[in-house]
């Protein structure tokens, strides 16, 4: 009987870890090491450094968000599509032993605009090369068919040039991680770069199921940070009676929110499964707050002007021109003691 009475306990409380515990195995014991939240933490200032309008300011990192945790950062190169109001910036993180390619986010007129504009946006491009795979037209065109691209490639290979082979980490916030998530993609796939890490904060959905599982198998250690209930990261919908025909997150989330009961309040960051919509994170609530999609770990990623692409540079500066649309490129050239402009 005793016998018994110890089996049904036993069972009870395989029964009871496999309900409560179940989310504790899965969340941290196998995926704990892929997260660092003092790094997440240096990737957020570099992110919202990026929104730094003044590019003279951001090209010799004297910016008044180019402090703190990212002090003696070298920019290598900024690269600005103004056609399409898109920025990014490639340099070199010492303490970090890595390359930094940051994404800007969307820059609208209205973030509210665009985010209704998300709610209404269907799979609409096939991936190449992978059958049955689709994405987002314009967060890849926005990477492909852009300045971005051969912009960040050519400050890469100037990169490599002046510090040799390092590990590339690839961040952006909101449309921005969009876009990283397609570089670091396009650097593992089509250039053969072995060390890529990448990291985006609010990120939307990009593809759908198909894509997630390619993405997946060739950067399986990506971060995607959420912020409690940031609206974006919700978008575009998905729809789980439909999973191959929805859009559908890569893994792994990391889901920042406040647990607690009445005045203590704590912050948690939850590492989530390695389905990309585990129902347990950020999925568990409504993805309703613009205000949590703009700052991040206490960190502000808003631009400092919403007016047009609020571009300013120094006249001492003023980059060459590299096509009929205005874009072009900053560039420092190995060896040189002034700045100097390089088309693409």
């Amino acid at each position: 009987m005793e016998r018994r009475r110890l089996l049904e306990v036993m069972l009870f409380i395989c029964l009871f870890g496999a309900c409560a515990g179940r989310e504790l195995n899965i969340k941290y014991k196998d995926r704990s090491s892929i997260y660092n939240s003092t790094l997440a933490k240096i990737l957020v200032e570099y992110t919202a450094a990026v929104y730094t309008a003044d590019l003279t300011s951001l090209f010799t990192w004297t910016c008044s968000r180019c402090t703190d945790m990212t002090e003696g950062f070298e920019v290598v190169e900024v690269v600005v599509d103004v056609q399409s109001c898109l920025q990014a910036y490639v340099g070199v993180a010492q303490d970090l032993d890595s390359v930094i390619v940051v994404f800007r986010g969307t820059q609208e007129h209205s973030v509210q605009n665009w985010v209704e504009d998300l709610y209404w946006k269907q799979l609409d491009l096939n991936y190449p090369d992978m059958p049955g795979s689709m994405v987002h037209h314009g967060f890849y065109s926005a990477y492909h068919n852009t300045t971005m691209r051969p912009g960040i490639l050519y400050g890469l290979q100037k990169t490599r040039e002046l510090y040799g082979d390092m590990q590339i980490t690839v961040v952006g916030h909101s449309m921005g991680g969009a876009m990283a998530a397609f570089c670091a993609l396009d650097l593992k796939v089509n250039y053969g770069a072995e060390n890529v890490k990448l990291m985006t904060f609010g990120q939307p959905r990009v593809g759908n199921a198909v894509f997630s599982s390619y993405f997946k198998t060739h950067l399986p250690d990506a971060i995607r940070v959420t912020n409690d209930h940031d609206i974006v990261p919700h978008l575009p919908p998905y729809y789980p009676l439909f999973p191959r025909k929805t859009y559908h997150h890569f893994p792994t989330e990391v889901w920042l929110h406040d647990v607690g009961l009445g005045s203590l309040v704590y912050k948690i960051e939850t590492i989530c499964d390695e389905t990309g919509e585990d129902p347990s994170c950020s999925r568990s609530v409504l993805g309703n707050s613009i205000s949590d999609h703009l700052v991040y770990l206490g960190v502000n990623l808003q631009a400092e002007t919403w007016r047009s692409c609020g571009i300013v540079t120094d006249p001492n500066i003023k980059p060459h021109q590299i096509d009929l649309s205005g874009n072009f490129i900053i560039l420092r050239e190995p060896n040189a003691s002034i700045l100097k402009h390089s088309a693409a």
